[in-house]
């Protein structure tokens, strides 16, 4: 609990609202979960971001405080973690156990790791924001990875700016930085463990494993003055600008992961490229991204809610 929380108004995380599927009644708990102030706080959180990058390179200058550097720091450690624990022999080509071993040593770590990135007289809030961190990463059991995981990164992101750990400054290095360091990290889990994407539509999702990139990568986008949407189908141009833009290099890791003719392997973002402008296309995402994401029981049941990301309803 933060200082000054009280417990009958916010329930401690590990009490979360979490109920069996068979006991749920579906349209009515999601009905809940758009009326909380958790969904209220974190749908303001992408969209603050998604202002906060439009029209800007990864490679521009931007403020990088201490918090964003622990960050980077923490993100550092898990990769390293990778490296110290590579994949086992076994018989069945994706997911790889291995990756047990790993979760297992970030579900032990994760409070140790949080409490180097919050302040000492905030250390209350560590065991809250760590199960966040914990989520992100994928599901040890199944041993998958998808957009409820990457929900989890930003949730954990989104508490770290509610409890003043990271500020209004700090936008563009949250996404440049930080959430672009964790999409690396994403990638290495996914190539070295072989990791099954988490509830994917196939081909008709926007892709296996991410959507936040490709939402704050648009935004990057819009009003260049030479790229259009039409142009992140064509390889020369992926291959010159995936530096400067987040966008261009989720399409360049589809592209190294996925054979055969980009609009069958990715049909989704095959239709993207006819849109006319990257506003357009911004706009649609989000939109999509609430429909397909945050409103899909599959996705959403394993969000937590606690004393940060409340499941009462919004107040403000």
């Amino acid at each position: 609990h933060l200082p000054g929380t009280s417990e009958e108004v916010a329930p401690p995380v590990q009490q979360c609202f979490m109920v069996p599927k068979k006991e749920i009644n579906v349209v009515s708990d999601m009905a809940k979960w758009k009326r909380s102030q958790a969904y209220a706080d974190y749908m303001g959180f992408i969209l603050t971001l998604n202002e906060g990058v439009r029209g800007k390179k990864l490679t521009c200058e931007y403020k990088v405080s201490e918090a964003i550097e622990k960050l980077v720091a923490l993100l550092n450690t898990l990769d390293r973690w990778i490296d110290e624990t590579p994949p086992v022999d076994q018989p069945s080509r994706f997911g790889n156990k291995a990756f047990r071993t790993w979760y297992a040593k970030l579900d032990q770590e994760a409070e140790k790791l949080v409490s180097t990135v919050i302040p000492k007289h905030l250390a209350d809030a560590a065991p809250e924001v760590a199960v966040y961190l914990k989520e992100s990463v994928g599901n040890s059991t199944r041993i998958d990875y998808g957009t409820g995981h990457e929900a989890a990164f930003a949730a954990f992101l989104c508490c770290l700016c509610k409890i003043g750990v990271l500020r209004v400054d700090d936008q563009m290095a949250i996404v440049f930085k930080v959430f672009n360091r964790y999409l690396e990290v994403m990638r290495k889990l996914q190539k070295t463990y072989r990791m099954e994407p988490a509830g994917s539509q196939g081909v008709w999702g926007l892709d296996d494993f991410q959507f936040l990139p490709f939402i704050w990568g648009s935004s990057q986008l819009i009003d260049h003055p030479s790229l259009e949407p039409r142009h992140f189908v064509d390889e020369k141009v992926v291959n010159e600008n995936h530096k400067d833009f987040m966008f261009l290099e989720c399409i360049l890791f589809i592209t190294e992961m996925k054979t055969g003719p980009f609009a069958e392997h990715s049909n989704q973002l095959w239709n993207i490229s006819a849109v006319p402008s990257w506003s357009k296309v911004n706009q649609g995402l989000i939109r999509m991204y609430k429909a397909e994401c945050l409103e899909k029981f599959p996705v959403i049941q394993h969000f937590k809610f606690g004393s940060l990301l409340p499941i009462q309803p919004v107040t403000s």
